[in-house]
C-alpha cells in the first residue's frame, strides 16, 4: 500500500521529490520566449495552513454506522485536503490557490469488500453521497467531491484493498483488489512470470480500480489492450447490493454486462475487485526510434503496421512541434557536445535538417516475435521515407515514460498553464481532426492570454480502423486571481472540445468524462444512449449517491 503521508496533496509525486528541471534556467528562458511573454513570474502554491477548509457537515450520529461497517473514518484536514481533488488542471488551480470547497466531509478506509458494501448501504440510508477514490489521478474532474442533492459527501479510499487474490496460470487470469497500485500489482504478477502490461503515465500512483473506472489505456496498449480489452469480470459494491459481472471466455447469453463497468467512473458502484487477462512476462523488449519527414508519412506507416497485424506493443508518433519541443528540452538539460553538432550535420545530409516527426516503436514478447516485429516495422518505416534513429532515443523515452507529470508543477510555479486532452477517430479523419484541434487550441490560447500558446500532439494508441491523438498545450496564465484563471482555462478547453465534436472525434479516448467532458457526452451518446445510462444508474443507485455530477449522471 502506498503511504499517503509521503505523497504531495496539491502536486504530483512524493513529498521529497526534487524535479531537476525546476532549476534549469535555460528551459524557462526558452518557454518565456516561445510564449512571447519574456521572463516568467514566480507563482508558488499555497500551503495547507494557508488554505480554507469548511467544517465537516457530518453529524455525531453519522460516524458510528461507517465504523460499524468496518471502515476507519478520518476527518483530519490532511485527509480531506488530499481527497478534495484529482489531478486535472482545473483541480490544481483550486488546490494551489487553497480554495478547497467543495471537499469531502470525511474519508472512509475499508479493508474488505464487505466493508465497502456496508459503508455504501449506510451512506444511502444517511443521504450521504459517495466518491470512490483510488489513486486520485483523474485528469477530468472524476473524483471531485460533489454532494449533488445530498446533505454531505464522503470519499471511500480503496487503497487498503491492495491484495492479489488469485493467479490462474492455466487460464492466464488474475483476480486483484481494486485499490492495488500499478507497481505493486506488476511486482506480484512478475513474480509468477506474468504481466498485465498496463502502463499508463500515471502508473506509479494509480490503481487497478481507477484504470477500469476510467476505461484507461497503457502506453503498450497495442499489445496488451485498453481496460475494456483485458477486463474479464468485476465486482461492485452498489446501494442495491453486490454486483458481480459474468466472467466467461465468451457467451451469447445477452449483452456482456462487464462492458458496462469499464468507463463507469464510480457512478454505478465502487469496484472492489476484478479479474483481468494476463500475458506471459516478455522475455525480450526492443524499442527503436525513427524520423519521418512529416506527420502524414508517420501516420501512414503506423496505419500500415497495425493493419498488417505486426505485433508491435507501442507506436508513438510525435508531430512536428512535439518532436522539436522535446528535442530542445533534451539539449537544454546538458552542455552542448560535439556529438550534437555531428548529429545535426548527419541529419542535414540526409534531408532532415528542417521539421521532422519522431516515432517510438516498441515490441515485447518472445524473442522471435520481437525480431519479426522490428524487422517489419523498420521495413514499413523505410518505405515511408523514415530514417532509423537507433535504440538510444527510444530507450531514453522508455526510462522516462512516467516523468511527464512531474514537469507540470514547476511550470505552474512559473505562471504557466499546462493541460492535456485526447481523442480518437478513424484513419480517414485523423489528419482533419489533428489540424482542427491544433488550430482551436492555438487560437484560443492566443485570444485568452497576453502571449501565445504551444500545442504539441502525438498519436498515442492505434487500431486497425483508427488512432488516438493526444494533445499537450501550454499558455501564459491569466492574471487577476483564481476566477480569471478558471475562466481562461474554460474558454480554451471549450474551444478544443467543440473542435473535437465538430470534427467527429470522441470526447475522450482514455481519460474519461468526469465533470470536464460531461457537457459533450450527450451529443456523442445520443438521447437514447443517455437514457440507457440513466436507467442503469437508477437500477443500481436509486437515490443517486454514487459519484454525483460525473458523466452528467
Amino acid at each position: 500500500m502506498t503511504d499517503r503521508a509521503k505523497l504531495r496533496w496539491n502536486a504530483w509525486g512524493t513529498a521529497g521529490h526534487q524535479e531537476h528541471l525546476a532549476a534549469a534556467k535555460p528551459l524557462w528562458t526558452f518557454l518565456g520566449d516561445a510564449l512571447c511573454v519574456g521572463p516568467l513570474p514566480q507563482t508558488p502554491a499555497k500551503t495547507l495552513a494557508e488554505s480554507t477548509l469548511a467544517p465537516s457537515r457530518l453529524a455525531f450520529g453519522d460516524v458510528a454506522p461507517f465504523q460499524q461497517a468496518g471502515c476507519e473514518i478520518s476527518s483530519s484536514a490532511e485527509d480531506r485536503a488530499f481527497h478534495a481533488r484529482g489531478d486535472s488542471y482545473r483541480d490544481l488551480l483550486d488546490l494551489r490557490a487553497g480554495r478547497l470547497d467543495p471537499l469531502p466531509d470525511a474519508v472512509l478506509y475499508p479493508r474488505t469488500r464487505d466493508a465497502c458494501l456496508k459503508a455504501i448501504e449506510a451512506a444511502a440510508r444517511l443521504d450521504i453521497a459517495v466518491v470512490p477514490f483510488g489513486g486520485g489521478t483523474s485528469v477530468v474532474g472524476g473524483v471531485a467531491p460533489l454532494a449533488g442533492r445530498h446533505r454531505a459527501v464522503v470519499a471511500i479510499d480503496t487503497t487498503r484493498l491492495d491484495q492479489v487474490l488469485a493467479i490462474d496460470r492455466m487460464s492466464m487470469t488474475a483476480t486483484a483488489e481494486a485499490g492495488i497500485h500499478g507497481p505493486a500489482l506488476e511486482q506480484r504478477l512478475n513474480a509468477e512470470g506474468v504481466t498485465l502490461g498496463h502502463y499508463p503515465q500515471s502508473f506509479e500512483f494509480s490503481t487497478l480500480g481507477g484504470w477500469i473506472a476510467a476505461r484507461g489505456a497503457g502506453q503498450q496498449s497495442n499489445r496488451y489492450g485498453k481496460a475494456e480489452h483485458w477486463l474479464v469480470s468485476a465486482r461492485l459494491a452498489t446501494p442495491g447490493g453486490l454486483w458481480s459481472t459474468e466472467g466467461y471466455p465468451a457467451s451469447a447469453a445477452g449483452p456482456r454486462l462487464t462492458d458496462l463497468v469499464a468507463g463507469s467512473e464510480g457512478t454505478l458502484g465502487l469496484i472492489t475487485d476484478a479479474t483481468v487477462a494476463l500475458h506471459a512476462a516478455p522475455e525480450a523488449r526492443d524499442y527503436r526510434a525513427f524520423l519521418f519527414h512529416d506527420f502524414a508519412a508517420g501516420r501512414e506507416a503506423i496505419r500500415e503496421i497495425v493493419q498488417a497485424d505486426i505485433p508491435a506493443c507501442s507506436l508513438r508518433l510525435s508531430d512536428e512541434d512535439e518532436t522539436h519541443f522535446y528535442g530542445v528540452l533534451g539539449r537544454l538539460q546538458r552542455e552542448p557536445k560535439f556529438k550534437d553538432r555531428l548529429q545535426d550535420f548527419y541529419l542535414k545530409r540526409r534531408g532532415f535538417d528542417g521539421r521532422r516527426c519522431a516515432l517510438i516503436a516498441g515490441a515485447e514478447g518472445d524473442r522471435a516475435s520481437v525480431r519479426f516485429a522490428h524487422a517489419h516495422v523498420a521495413a514499413i518505416a523505410r518505405r515511408h521515407g523514415a530514417l532509423a534513429a537507433g535504440s538510444g532515443p527510444a530507450e531514453s523515452w522508455y526510462k522516462g515514460r512516467f516523468h511527464g507529470p512531474y514537469l507540470r508543477d514547476p511550470m505552474l510555479d512559473r505562471g504557466l498553464g499546462v493541460d492535456t486532452l485526447e481523442t480518437a477517430t478513424h484513419w480517414s479523419n485523423v489528419a482533419a481532426l489533428h489540424g482542427a484541434v491544433r488550430r482551436a487550441l492555438l487560437d484560443a490560447m492566443q485570444a485568452h492570454s497576453n502571449g501565445k500558446g504551444i500545442c504539441l500532439a502525438h498519436v498515442s494508441h492505434s487500431y486497425r480502423d483508427g488512432a488516438s491523438l493526444y494533445f499537450t498545450y501550454v499558455w501564459p496564465r491569466a492574471t487577476g486571481g483564481l476566477d480569471a484563471e478558471i475562466a481562461q482555462w474554460t474558454a480554451i478547453k471549450k474551444a478544443a472540445s467543440d473542435a473535437i465534436a465538430a470534427y467527429h472525434g470522441t470526447i475522450s479516448h482514455h481519460h474519461g468524462a468526469g465533470t470536464d467532458h460531461a457537457a459533450w457526452l450527450p451529443a456523442e451518446k445520443g438521447a437514447t444512449g443517455m437514457n440507457v445510462l440513466r436507467a442503469l444508474k437508477s437500477a443500481l443507485d436509486p437515490t443517486g449517491i454514487m459519484n454525483p455530477g460525473k458523466m452528467g449522471l
